[in-house]
């Protein structure tokens, strides 16, 4: 099993989710991408939609958000965002 990604999704006013998954989805304004542990530093601007977790035992977890950015440095992914909420 792969290592797990330490993920942060954060708003403007509050934090959204914090915890370990396996795999990050996102939409950028280039399109979306999908995060594995192990993935190059990154940084990318978020369009608005969805951002996908899957946790280690399968499950996922779903946010929206807007208006920000994501970040990936050595299998931490931090998302912040003006708006974001869980689905």
């Amino acid at each position: 099993m792969a290592a797990p990604l330490s993920v942060s999704v954060v708003s403007a006013d509050q934090q959204v989710w914090t915890g370990e998954a396996t795999m990050v989805v996102a939409r950028t304004v280039e399109g979306e991408i999908g995060i594995l542990a192990g993935h190059e530093p990154l940084l990318a601007i978020l369009a608005e939609g969805e951002v996908r977790l899957t946790l280690a035992d399968g499950s996922k977890i779903v946010a929206e958000a807007a208006d920000g950015f994501l970040s990936v440095d050595n299998d931490i992914v931090t998302i912040v965002a003006r708006q974001a909420a869980l689905v």
